[in-house]
């Protein structure tokens, strides 16, 4: 990068840096850092300098070494207060200049430490811990090391009293600048710790149960498992096209096949559509599959799972997002989609074909195109109109056969199959089926799937061939389900955008000069 393109605060720092190099100092070492401690766990156990402390602790405390992030600096002369950001928190530490130059020469302080340093530069600090006048635990600092000198200023987060009231609050900086919103945002952080307890609790939640965690194919020569816009690629040495998947349940089912009888996978998928508050292109779905069990069941087990992980993951049932309490404390309510179609909108569409839904569309005002088919029609009169009054876990349930292709039909409701979304907060948050396994049957739903790709559907499913074989052989009854993993988060961390829960969501390339 060329110096024209640079601030005057980075053409600063890089002379600072070019100041360092004279000086001998390597800003950015290559040596291993002696960590001891954490600035929260120095909070959190210090008890002032008269507490009897067990010897671990109180050799502790006498001797931490700490690194992270200046973040502040009171100057006060010939010593300095200064607060320290690390991984977990943030700690006062207090630098005096003739703890640092003993001798004659004051250079490491009155040039490195006052003028070579700046905000946002990653230092390690030796030193002991003590209690101000003020009543705050510090480090009162022997010792410093540069350990990245940062070239680039970080964004200005005023505070008071610890408390941030001027927090960086600009989406395109903070998506496109994670690593930076990360840093002057603590809240960031700790909504992805809370993902990661999220997922873990989901993972021992079926651990627990002996569901086996498994690993399947992202690129795909068949782009199956669900109804969406797939991304495609050529792979060279086989000339041929390739797809990156929109589902992984077609190659879970075929583990159902070969014996397995409780899979499940984390599956990171991509579909070429629209981008909004709840869709990114690139997403993570949880599905798992298990053999002999049905719809029901997978309602009462996905209530469990869902209080069981709202537990682990806030230490409450209860969450609050777009201030609406939402309890994830089963059982869950349970409507069948006529129904909820009927209660929103007057019209029982249940005995309709496909022309009279055109014309509830048409009524309705929702745009009908041509090229869709029943199962379309109807999935955009529930998402148009019903969806966003169930705010409660609600259970959608007895879809019609044309919006299930991979779904076996209901057992006692003609036209229908038996299939559930649970939708909370107005959005799907999981889809479940008692599973089609009937290869015959099968095949027709994928033949009707392959007409409504002729008409110019783009999101009908392909034909797999080598899923159909895989039937062939026999799958046992089986029950299966696919949850939003980035929107169920959303819901446990009370945010309202998919891309405050996803570390680097899709954004349009960054404009250059």
């Amino acid at each position: 990068m060329s110096t024209q393109h640079l601030s005057e605060q980075e053409i600063i720092r890089r002379e600072k840096l070019a100041e360092l190099n004279k000086l001998g100092i390597d800003a950015y070492p290559a040596a291993l850092y002696p960590v001891n401690t954490t600035s929260v766990y120095i909070k959190e156990n210090y008890k002032g300098e008269s507490f009897d402390y067990a010897q671990d602790d109180k050799q502790l405390f006498a001797d931490v070494c700490i690194a992270g992030r200046i973040m502040s600096v009171r100057d006060m002369g010939k010593a300095n207060f200064a607060v320290l950001q690390d991984a977990v928190g943030k700690i006062q530490f207090y630098i005096k200049q003739d703890d640092i130059c003993p001798g004659e020469d004051k250079a490491l302080y009155q040039t490195v430490w006052k003028k070579l340093l700046d905000i946002g530069d990653i230092i390690g600090i030796k030193g002991y811990v003590f209690t101000t006048k003020t009543g705050e635990t510090s480090i009162h600092v022997r010792e410093f090391t540069i350990l990245t000198k940062s070239l680039r200023p970080l964004p200005i987060v005023k505070e008071k009293d610890g408390e941030a009231f001027d927090e960086v609050t600009d989406p395109e900086f903070r998506y496109r600048q994670r690593y930076a919103d990360l840093i002057v945002n603590p809240s960031v952080k700790e909504t992805f710790i809370k993902r990661t307890k999220m997922v873990n609790a989901i993972r021992g939640f079926l651990n627990e149960q002996g569901a086996l965690e498994v690993d399947t194919p992202v690129l795909q020569t068949i782009p199956g498992g669900a109804a969406a816009r797939p991304f495609t690629t050529h792979h060279n040495a086989l000339d041929m096209p390739m797809y990156m998947r929109i589902a992984n349940e077609l190659y879970l089912k075929r583990l159902i096949v070969g014996g397995f009888e409780w899979v499940y996978e984390f599956s990171r998928n991509f579909r070429n559509e629209g981008m909004d508050r709840t869709h990114n292109p690139e997403f993570t779905i949880l599905e798992f599959y298990v053999a002999y069990k049905d719809y029901e069941w997978m309602m009462d087990t996905t209530e469990q799972l869902l209080e069981a992980t709202a537990m682990a993951t806030n230490g409450s049932a209860e969450v609050t997002i777009d201030d609406k309490q939402i309890s994830f404390k089963a059982p869950y309510k349970r409507i069948s989609m006529y129904d909820a179609i009927k209660e929103h909108t007057g019209f029982d569409i249940g005995t309709m074909d496909e022309a009279g839904i055109r014309e509830v569309c048409k009524k309705l005002n929702i745009h009908a195109d041509v090229k869709w088919g029943k199962g379309k029609l109807i999935d955009e009169i529930f998402g148009e109109k019903c969806e966003q009054h169930f705010i409660q876990p609600t259970f959608i349930t007895d879809y019609p056969v044309e919006m299930s292709p991979l779904t076996k039909k209901h057992r006692s409701k003609a036209g229908l199959v038996e299939r559930f979304e649970i939708i909370i907060n107005g959005k799907e948050i999981a889809n479940a089926y008692s599973e089609l396994n009937d290869p015959v049957e099968q095949r027709e739903r994928f033949e009707e799937q392959a007409k409504l790709m002729e008409r110019g559907d783009d999101e009908a499913m392909f034909i797999d061939y080598d899923f159909l074989r895989a039937l062939e052989y026999g799958m046992p009854p089986t029950s299966g389900i696919g949850f939003g993993v980035d929107r169920l988060c959303m819901l446990l961390t009370g945010k309202s955008s998919i891309q405050d829960v996803l570390f680097f969501p899709m954004m349009r390339p960054e404009k250059t000069d």
